[in-house]
């Protein structure tokens, strides 16, 4: 199975690469233009992107939106993740923001979310969501993955895990990830992945 994935981030084409082990993707031509993500939720814009790769090259598309939502702030960033500090923030400037915004909370739980969207050749559309569960330090640590992974404790490590999914092994950081949930959950619908 061959799948165009509409990103422009590396770092998400690589994780999808270490994940989806029985596709072959194809980076997304310099040429497409990607649409804004101006969707309200992530499988809006999940959809939108792998429509618009899917348009432009003729191929099966897979694209997803992801993020990070605090409880104590009603869910934001959300959507807005990878622009939360702007535009053309970086993701340095993101997570400062976030940690800022949570410092007067006693309730640090957050939650990574994907939503991972498919076109087909003939346009189905297939979406579907992975979450995984965490607190929010203040103090980044670790030198691995990107955007808030610094700051990101995850639950699924178990309680006397401190590490931060920049601290976790890639396969470590893939088995409890929700990009690396949704995928494998993409992946069950090929019929390419693990059960």
């Amino acid at each position: 199975m061959r799948l165009v994935v509409a990103t422009r981030n590396p770092h998400k084409l690589r994780e999808f690469g270490q994940i989806l082990t029985g596709v072959e993707l194809i980076e997304l031509p310099a040429t497409v233009e990607l649409p804004p993500e101006d969707g309200t939720t992530f499988a809006q814009n999940a959809l939108t992107k792998a429509h618009a790769a899917h348009a432009a090259t003729g191929l099966p598309a897979l694209a997803d939106d992801s993020g990070i939502a605090a409880t104590a702030l009603a869910g934001a960033p959300g959507v807005l993740s990878a622009r939360y500090a702007g535009p053309n923030a970086r993701d340095e400037e993101n997570l400062a923001l976030l940690i800022s915004r949570l410092a007067p909370h006693s309730d640090r739980r957050v939650a990574y979310v994907c939503a991972l969207a498919h076109v087909a050749e003939d346009g189905r559309e297939t979406v579907v969501q992975g979450r995984c569960e965490g607190e929010l330090i203040s103090d980044p640590r670790g030198s691995g993955g990107f955007g808030y992974d610094s700051a990101f404790l995850p639950l699924d490590t178990g309680p006397d895990d401190e590490r931060t999914m920049a601290e976790l092994s890639d396969a470590e950081k893939h088995a409890i990830s929700h990009r690396g949930r949704a995928a494998r959950a993409m992946a069950r619908l090929f019929g390419e992945g693990p059960g």
